[in-house]
């Protein structure tokens, strides 16, 4: 696990567009996952917009990504929920059908969709992931949203 985030990238040199998909299962972290996220997309790429989608669960979180790469209106999509590990298998299904799918449709649709659905052990975990400073993956997927617009818009789109 990396115990650092990475560093914030240079200002892109065009205003970016950024989607962003997200579970309303456990709210909490969720929330906190996003308002960092957007904060530093604010701070990374000041005057970049931001549109906001909200799906119940994880699991319908491809969905709602494959359609907002649809619209071709936007340089990178960020996915971003909580998954809290139980006593069954339940949670390593739903992780890995949708890292599976988030990356499928990142490559057909030629958009980069930055992954942050954290499938975590614990609410220890989600806190420090989610809420605090330090390791949090909001602040990173927008780093790297921020990054791979900027890779992106160096190759012609058909």
């Amino acid at each position: 696990m990396s115990t650092a985030l990475p560093h914030r990238p240079a200002r892109p040199a065009d205003q970016r567009r950024f989607a962003i998909v997200s579970s309303r299962y456990n709210p909490v972290y969720v929330d906190g996952l996003v308002e960092n996220a957007q904060r530093e997309i604010d701070a990374t790429a000041p005057g970049s917009t931001m549109e906001h989608w909200e799906v119940p669960g994880a699991f319908e979180i491809p969905l709602v990504v494959q359609e907002v790469a649809r619209l071709g209106r936007h340089d990178a999509i960020l996915a971003l929920g909580v998954i809290i590990e139980g006593s069954t298998q339940h949670a390593a299904l739903i992780g890995g059908t949708l890292t599976a799918s988030l990356q499928r449709i990142s490559l057909e649709h030629r958009i980069p969709v930055i992954h942050e659905v954290l499938l975590l052990k614990s609410e220890e975990q989600a806190r420090e992931r989610c809420l605090e400073a330090q390791l949090n993956r909001g602040v990173e997927a927008a780093r790297v949203a921020v990054q791979m617009a900027e890779v992106m818009a160096g190759f012609a789109k058909p």
